[in-house]
C-alpha cells in the first residue's frame, strides 16, 4: 500500500511549550513531531496509507490538541534524498 505523508507546521500557545511536542507525536497517524525554530514551533510528519484520512487526522487529531493555536499542512508530492540520488548515478558501482 502506498504511503501518503504531510508535513503539518503547528503554532503552539505560550504555555504549551513545554509538553506538546510529546503530545503531538501520540496522536495516531503521526510518525514524528519535531519542535524547531522560526514562525512555527513544531513540526509534525503524518504518514497515512489513504490521502482521505488526512483530514480526520489534522482536525480530529492534531488540531484538537491542547495547546495548539494554528496549523497550515502541506501535503508530500514525491520525495528525494541524497541516498536516492546517490543509487541513481552509480551506474554499475
Amino acid at each position: 500500500m502506498a504511503t501518503s505523508t504531510a508535513f503539518v507546521l503547528v503554532q503552539a500557545e505560550k504555555g504549551a511549550l513545554a509538553d506538546l511536542g510529546g503530545r503531538l507525536a501520540d496522536v495516531e497517524g503521526v510518525s514524528e513531531a519535531y519542535s524547531v525554530t522560526g514562525d512555527w514551533d513544531y513540526v509534525v510528519i503524518v504518514r497515512l496509507g489513504r490521502t482521505d484520512d488526512l483530514a480526520r487526522v489534522v482536525t480530529s487529531g492534531i488540531a484538537s490538541v491542547d495547546g495548539v493555536a494554528r496549523t497550515q499542512t502541506m501535503m508530500a508530492f514525491e520525495a528525494f534524498s541524497r541516498h536516492d540520488l546517490d543509487a541513481l548515478f552509480d551506474i554499475g558501482g
